[in-house]
């Protein structure tokens, strides 16, 4: 940067600014209580630590070393009241953010207000993970966060095996994407609670299994009618949440599908949506039960087996595509789509990235597979909770294949 240009003073300004802005958050958390810095402090040291930047990377380092020896002092000195070492990492943070502000402004303000958030939020922080959070709860956190971010990027993410079926990348992704939908689903049900009744239970419950929220929902209407309304509502918001994860799926395997794809799926979801809605006011007052501390975030065991399903499905329409076409292995698809949407789903948009399928034959082919699940979850109504149950859920379920059907033929 040039001596006096606009960069430079803006990049001066940012320093300051941030250093004020750690510091003032600091400050009012201390308040008259000793701290090794507060709001001028912070400021000098990201202003010299900006200053430093533009003089060259030997006084960086210097300055770098400078602050780290008086944090470690301040700890030293401080540390039989307060021994944390939130302050002392602080500084030095802000060292680094007043330095970054010199190459990369918007960055570095950017962070620092990360900073400064997680400094304001100490006590909610502190309350979420030794009071609200389960050894349960974290515990699932971490596995899916080692899912996603130690197992996922290690694996290869190219076709292996015979008739190059199999992506372990893309499997392994679908893992990651059915857990984290399960554990989104556990938080906002232990956020909204009882407050939105049966429908909106339902809703989540599909993101696990709408099937089986199908037949939960039909042994409820059967066991109290007067549920009726409310328990169809909440079994066609179910069937919505799994169309809507037939979105990330189709995502994480062909993304140039989901585009050809959005239109008939947003009007089988907007059908489902109105059904779902219409029982929601009915549902406001019923009692459903939400998560404890104590329940699964989700079922590991479940999503790996979902991943195996799709990678099975996968090799037996490549098999098929192989020895009699990509007609052939969809049909094997839609079959399967009966008892598994989600994996037809991935095998669909497998045979769609290998160039078998045309993007028209596609969306057809995605009808025959909701078609398969719709038709075939509106027989486990009338088998779960009775005639009554079953037509007017079934009713909702075509409807919303038929809205599907009359976008795709206009």
């Amino acid at each position: 940067m040039d001596e006096a240009s606009p960069d430079t003073w803006l990049a001066l300004s940012s320093a300051l600014g941030l250093g004020l802005l750690i510091g003032l958050v600091r400050e009012r958390a201390h308040g008259r209580a000793h701290a090794i810095a507060g709001l001028r402090t912070h400021a000098l040291v990201a202003l010299g630590a900006a200053v430093a930047a533009w003089l060259g990377q030997p006084v960086l380092l210097v300055g770098l070393g400078v602050t780290g020896v008086l944090a470690a002092m301040s700890y030293r000195a401080t540390h039989q009241d307060d021994p944390g070492l939130t302050s002392e990492v602080t500084l030095v943070v802000t060292f680094l953010l007043g330095a970054l502000a010199m190459r990369m402004p918007a960055l570095a303000t950017g962070l620092a207000v990360v900073v400064a958030v997680l400094l304001y939020a100490k006590k909610p922080l502190h309350e979420l993970t030794r009071e609200t959070l389960s050894e349960r709860e974290v515990f699932d956190g971490l596995l899916l966060l080692a899912s996603a971010l130690v197992i996922l990027p290690i694996l290869p993410d190219r076709a292996i095996g015979p008739f190059d079926a199999i992506n372990l990348a893309t499997i392994w992704k679908l893992v990651v994407l059915v857990m984290a939908v399960s554990a989104l689903g556990h938080v906002v049900l232990r956020i909204v609670g009882n407050r939105w009744g049966l429908a909106a239970a339902g809703f989540f419950a599909g993101y696990v299994s709408s099937t089986a929220a199908v037949i939960g929902f039909g042994q409820r209407a059967k066991e109290t009618p007067a549920l009726m309304r409310s328990a169809v509502a909440a079994a066609l918001l179910s069937n919505l949440a799994s169309l809507s994860l037939c979105v990330p799926v189709l995502w994480a395997v062909s993304p140039p599908l989901v585009t050809d794809l959005l239109p008939e799926l947003c009007a089988i979801g907007a059908v489902l949506l109105i059904g779902g809605l219409l029982g929601l006011r009915a549902g406001r007052d019923e009692t459903v039960k939400p998560p404890t501390s104590e329940s699964r975030m989700f079922r590991f065991r479940q999503a790996l087996g979902f991943a195996l399903l799709v990678a099975a499905l996968t090799f037996v329409a490549a098999a098929l595509a192989a020895w009699i076409g990509p007609r052939g292995a969809m049909a094997a698809a839609a079959l399967s789509a009966t008892a598994e949407l989600h994996a037809a789903v991935a095998a669909l948009a497998t045979q769609f990235s290998r160039g078998g399928l045309e993007a028209a034959e596609a969306r057809w082919w995605m009808l025959a597979l909701l078609a398969a699940s719709l038709i075939a979850k509106s027989v486990i109504a009338w088998v779960s909770g009775g005639s009554a149950y079953g037509l007017r859920v079934s009713a909702g379920l075509l409807t919303a294949l038929v809205a599907g059907v009359a976008v795709v033929w206009v």
